[in-house]
């Protein structure tokens, strides 16, 4: 299904102000529900194992069972949501998941995997919802790309946050993932109250991006069939760039502590602002360009650069030519550029290339599906295998492992889509 109307006006000054305005406020939700999720990571638990395996990474690995099975499941959900009640569907997942955290603060280990499998399948909706608020809007590429980098933000912001209680407020890292959480749970109820007030994408909105309606079974089936090695192609590509995503951001701080930087509580923070600047003005003005095949093959060389830099980056560490807080800012960067695009703009450019009249949730629901299971194994690789590498190597080979496929898969997403646009030649 399909429809454009009119050749779409400049921007009014009325449609930038709306812009950045839902721009700030979802930047806001996003970084408060992160909260709720990721400042855990930075706790180690002295060591503790159950059957041969640290408590810190079944904690991780079942918070990450509970995403990738929302993420399965949002396949449907998200895609069949309607626009009606999506802010009682955020409070409640939120409000699970928040007790979640006051449950794993007083149950003894290993108990607290049941925790934070709970935290994961609740959270892992809330992108898709908030997304939801943003697609289908000739600013999409600024909002969401704001969108984006607020979990790149906020997994720095909250982990020092959580840090910063552990080291100065003495609290246990059993109870600080629920302090961490508890300051931010009264914004979040605020951001999602203006965010329900915010107004519907306009008309020269669905005239240049299409309009975007839930899709139900046969309409998922019909796009699948139209562009399965496109869609083999993109999920290869999100399922190295999860991984990667996954590992740095869970593991963030046992690698910061093998390069030397355990009482520092602040390099989370600043690493990760200065990668979300630079990721948000680069992806931002991908607004301007207003044909969207164009926009969807310059998508393309992005992702090329973003897995160029996360490889080269590496191969310079391992060689010794870069330090190790270079590496981490270069490695983030090119590894944000690339995933970064698909949570804000490749999906919808992709939509609005093809005149397709569904919803981002769904591509990147599926997406999200196959990469968290990847992020399962390889993490569940590395302990049972028992290979002897500390965090820092272990990832810094797999980056130029990743960086490698990811470039030639890109490469083919380019030239799939290019030439299935020349085939179906949708309006623009």
């Amino acid at each position: 299904m399909s429809l454009r109307l009119h050749t779409p006006s400049t921007f009014t000054a009325k449609q930038i102000a709306n812009a950045v305005y839902l721009a700030v406020l979802v930047f806001f939700t996003y970084a408060s529900i992160f909260a709720f999720r990721k400042p855990f990571t930075v706790a180690t638990f002295d060591g503790l194992k159950f059957w041969n395996v640290s408590y810190q990474t079944l904690l991780i690995i079942s918070q990450v069972v509970g995403y990738m099975l929302s993420k399965f499941y949002g396949i449907k959900f998200i895609s069949e949501l309607q626009r009606h009640g999506r802010w009682k569907t955020s409070l409640l997942m939120v409000g699970v998941a928040w007790l979640s955290l006051l449950l794993f603060a007083v149950v003894p280990a290993p108990w607290g995997m049941l925790c934070f499998f709970i935290n994961g399948f609740t959270l892992g909706f809330m992108w898709g919802v908030v997304f939801s608020y943003v697609e289908g809007r000739r600013a999409t590429d600024f909002i969401g790309v704001v969108l984006a980098v607020s979990f790149i933000f906020a997994g720095g912001f909250s982990r020092s946050v959580g840090k910063w209680l552990i080291l100065n407020w003495n609290v246990t890292e059993y109870w600080m993932p629920f302090a961490t959480a508890t300051l931010f749970a009264v914004p979040l109820v605020l951001f999602y109250f203006f965010l329900e007030k915010t107004p519907l994408p306009d008309s020269d909105d669905v005239a240049e991006r299409t309009i975007r309606l839930p899709m139900n079974k046969p309409e998922r089936s019909a796009f699948l069939k139209q562009f399965k090695a496109g869609v083999v192609a993109f999920v290869i590509i999100y399922l190295l760039l999860t991984i990667m995503r996954d590992l740095r951001d869970n593991y963030m701080a046992n690698m910061w502590n093998e390069l030397g930087y355990a009482k520092n509580a602040s390099v989370f923070a600043k690493t990760e602002t200065i990668t979300s600047l630079i990721v948000l003005g680069l992806i931002g003005m991908m607004v301007f360009v207003r044909k969207n095949i164009r926009a969807f093959r310059i998508i393309h060389y992005l992702l090329i650069l973003g897995f160029a830099v996360a490889g080269i980056s590496s191969l310079l560490f391992k060689g010794g030519f870069i330090s190790g807080a270079e590496w981490m800012q270069f490695t983030g960067l090119g590894l944000y550029i690339a995933y970064v695009l698909f949570n804000s703009v490749f999906f919808e450019r992709l939509l609005a290339s093809f005149s397709i009249a569904g919803n981002v949730g769904f591509l990147i629901y599926m997406a999200d599906a196959w990469g968290y299971l990847g992020s399962i194994t390889v993490m569940l690789s590395k302990e049972l295998f028992k290979l002897q590498l500390n965090w820092v190597s272990f990832y810094s080979q797999l980056v130029i492992v990743f960086a490698v496929v990811g470039v030639v898969a890109s490469i083919f997403s380019l030239v799939y889509f290019a030439q299935k646009h020349s085939q179906l030649k949708p309006a623009e």
